[in-house]
């Protein structure tokens, strides 16, 4: 008979202050933000618990159902090798729903211990509502509900610049700091606060630009018997991640000191500047999905572990990571190499099924934003063309004429860049296509045949693929 998961079942949870504030309760922050906490308590001095407060009005918190104890179940591999762990979080104190309990929500801020506020609300979450009129209420807006926080913060310790917050979104949005501090900001006008609350928010209070990344599958579905089988307990609300995990903070390294999350052994960074890390992110994990997306499908592959496996493309993602995304990067090569291999890991990870098909929506922008960059620097500084990315490139054309072998082919984008490759390929000249292709300013925000060979490039490498199946 499994027991009950809470904690008076559960031998060791210890009492601990509320240091942080998290809005939201889904799988990602769970195994991240909280996770992150909870290693801290166990490896540091950190001694500090989370109140989780709901972001939207429809959000159902669940601290009741076990006192807000859950699993994490880390799974995938590390340095090659098969690695699984299973961590109890307990660093969630308390849940807060302020649509219901809207007082207990604002006396929240009245907490002296308070120091941090974690939020991962989806990118939509960052966002002004001009409805909510007024601040008495909870607002429907995440940083309109921060505002309520603030002022009461403010009000309460009568504007002492000792009781401001540090707050740490996990949004997937660039410049997500500055960008939820911007809308404080207009929430303050918009319920004509005193202007001697907006400079407090201003200087008492640190809005960290951040950049998150974990794999986190969520609810094991398939073995969860099987796991809590093994722990002894009911668990329904555990969740599964892999073991990378990054936490790279633009803020003072002083805040090493209050988040000594380093110390726990945790891959957490405050840097300076964040671009160099975003940019890494955005042009080897994103760039090499994408890159492979088209290149591994049209070879009968259907998942990135499957890709990673074969021997003709996990070389070609191999290669295009280390001989042309990572030198056109500006960070210690030491560095890009270790990130690198764990990227290669994370591709292969036997417990996560990433299919192809789910990569390839909106694959036009996403190779705009995250494979052309690299194409372009890799031309500019070594004169050259980057052999694996123009392979790719010529791939994504190919892949977008929507058949191949005589099956139908998973495009998935907006209508009007659909319609402009299926004009494309009415030319039976393959010149003509890639001609029409690249010069098309409004896929690529730019005229690509004006770049020196790569219209060249590009067309020779699709004629290589359309070789292995021509049109009949």
């Amino acid at each position: 008979m499994l027991k009950k998961l809470n904690r008076n079942s559960t031998q060791g949870i210890r009492n601990r202050p509320v240091k942080a504030l998290q809005f939201g309760d889904g799988n990602f922050i769970r195994a991240f933000a909280a996770w992150i906490i909870d290693v801290m308590n166990e490896s540091t001095d950190f001694n500090g618990n989370i109140q989780v407060i709901a972001p939207l009005r429809n959000n159902s918190l669940h601290k009741d159902i076990q006192d807000g104890l859950y699993h994490v179940v880390i799974r995938g591999l590390v340095n090659g090798e098969r690695y699984a762990q299973t961590r109890l979080v307990t660093s969630v104190a308390d849940t807060i729903n302020p649509y219901t309990s809207f007082q207990a929500f604002i006396k929240a801020a009245e907490n002296r211990k308070l120091e941090f506020v974690f939020s991962n609300t989806t990118e939509a979450g960052i966002a002004f509502v001009y409805e909510d009129s007024q601040p008495s209420a909870a607002a429907e807006s995440f940083p309109g509900k921060v505002t309520q926080l603030l002022y009461h913060r403010y009000t309460h310790f009568r504007g002492s610049l000792s009781k401001g917050l540090i707050f740490i979104p996990c949004e997937l949005i660039e410049k997500n700091g500055d960008k939820l501090q911007s809308i404080v900001l207009q929430y303050c006008e918009h319920w004509k606060l005193p202007a001697a609350f907006v400079q407090w928010v201003r200087e008492a209070n640190i809005f960290c630009n951040t950049l998150v990344d974990r794999i986190v599958p969520g609810f094991p579905s398939i073995d969860a018997i099987e796991i809590q089988q093994s722990l002894g307990y009911e668990d329904e609300r555990m969740v599964v991640a892999e073991p990378y995990h990054l936490l790279v903070v633009e803020g003072d390294k002083k805040l090493n000191a209050l988040f000594p999350a380093a110390k726990a052994g945790l891959s957490v960074k405050f840097v300076g500047d964040i671009e160099p890390y975003r940019v890494r992110k955005i042009r080897i994990l994103n760039g090499a999905h994408t890159a492979m997306m088209a290149v591994a499908y049209l070879r009968g592959i259907r998942t990135v572990k499957e890709a990673i496996d074969d021997p003709f493309t996990g070389k070609f993602i191999k290669d295009a990571i280390q001989n042309e995304i990572i030198p056109t990067i500006r960070l210690p090569a030491d560095e890009m190499k270790a990130y690198a291999a764990e990227i290669m890991d994370r591709f292969g990870n036997p417990f996560i099924r990433h299919e192809l098909a789910s990569i390839a929506l909106n694959s036009v922008s996403k190779f705009k934003v995250r494979v052309l960059p690299t194409i372009l620097d890799y031309i500019n500084i070594n004169a050259a063309m980057p052999v694996n990315l123009i392979h790719a490139f010529a791939a994504l054309i190919l892949f977008y004429r929507g058949e191949w072998k005589n099956e139908k082919l998973p495009v998935k984008d907006l209508p009007e860049v659909i319609a402009t490759f299926q004009e494309a390929w009415q030319n039976n000249e393959l010149g003509a296509v890639v001609t029409t292709v690249l010069s098309n300013a409004q896929l690529w925000d730019q005229d690509l045949t004006k770049v020196d060979g790569l219209q060249h490039a590009v067309s020779k490498a699709l004629s290589n693929l359309e070789a292995i199946n021509p049109p009949s």
